[in-house]
């Protein structure tokens, strides 16, 4: 049997009943093995980190890019204004090492790079499409509330 790994976020163990601030210790339910409970935390944790990738600030609109085919950088920063070359380049690299895209260098000079969706990257798109139309749709109407509350 494999020991557990344990997620990330877990309190550490800084000796009996102290944890970090802000660390909250989940009491184990009866009759459920630790094992269990640490699988569970383990996939939430693996979760969380997923769904940090795809939901930060550029991700989306970079898979929202490559949707319509493949791009070269400077295409796709020209779609994105406001993003840093840097923080371009550090989303495409993490959308790639997570399989969401492949980079493709042509030797050529200038050096010529390609990005496009990989089939899982396109699965992404495909489940987050609904809810880039509800954002669209509904963009005027959040601004309107963030109006509203902040008048209060």
């Amino acid at each position: 049997m494999t020991t557990p790994i344990p997620p990330h976020d877990a309190p550490h163990d800084l000796g009996p009943g102290r944890t970090r601030a802000g660390d909250q210790a989940r009491p184990r339910p009866r009759g459920i093995p630790r094992s269990v409970v640490t699988e569970h935390d383990e996939q939430l944790c693996r979760t969380r980190d997923v769904l940090g990738r795809v939901g930060d600030k550029w991700s989306m609109s970079v898979v929202y890019e490559l949707g319509q085919g493949s791009r070269r950088f400077t295409e796709i920063k020209r779609a994105m204004p406001g993003v840093s070359q840097r923080m371009l380049t550090a989303t495409l690299r993490g959308l790639e090492r997570d399989g969401l895209l492949t980079r493709t260098v042509h030797p050529v000079v200038p050096p010529r790079v390609d990005y496009e969706l990989t089939p899982l990257g396109q699965t992404l798109l495909e489940a987050a499409w609904p809810l880039m139309t509800w954002v669209v749709e509904h963009t005027d109407d959040v601004e309107t509330a963030r109006l509203k509350y902040d008048a209060q």
